[in-house]
């Protein structure tokens, strides 16, 4: 599996991004769908998550409310629309999945890095 993260970019604060996550390779083994991020100087961090199959999300508290994951199973795709962007949002961001019989985010693509200046 192979996972290729974009949309990165420098928006002001209050402004809007979206993120994308392109699966490829043997996609059928895929579980669930994470973005994290990692900021300057401090670990990285889970934001958000999808099933592959069933849709169920999770978000962790910082993000509730102005993100919002998604997929389009016909383009193997994973999207986060992240909404009301905040300083504290600048990081590099991450998508990973995790396939069946694992219990961890083994496949990690590149990072995307978003800017949000105040």
């Amino acid at each position: 599996v192979q996972l290729q993260a974009s949309g990165g970019g420098l928006v002001q604060a209050g402004e809007s991004l979206r993120l994308s996550c392109a699966a490829s390779g043997h996609t059928t083994i895929i579980y669930t769908v994470g973005w994290f991020r990692q900021a300057p100087g401090k670990e990285r961090e889970f934001v958000a998550s999808i099933s592959w199959s069933g849709g169920s999300t999770s978000y962790t508290d910082s993000v509730k409310g102005r993100f919002t994951i998604s997929r389009d199973s016909s383009k193997n795709t994973v999207y986060v629309q992240m909404d009301s962007l905040k300083p504290e949002d600048t990081a590099v961001y991450y998508c990973a999945a995790v396939p069946y019989g694992l219990a961890k985010y083994y496949y990690w693509g590149q990072g995307t890095l978003v800017t949000v200046s105040s």
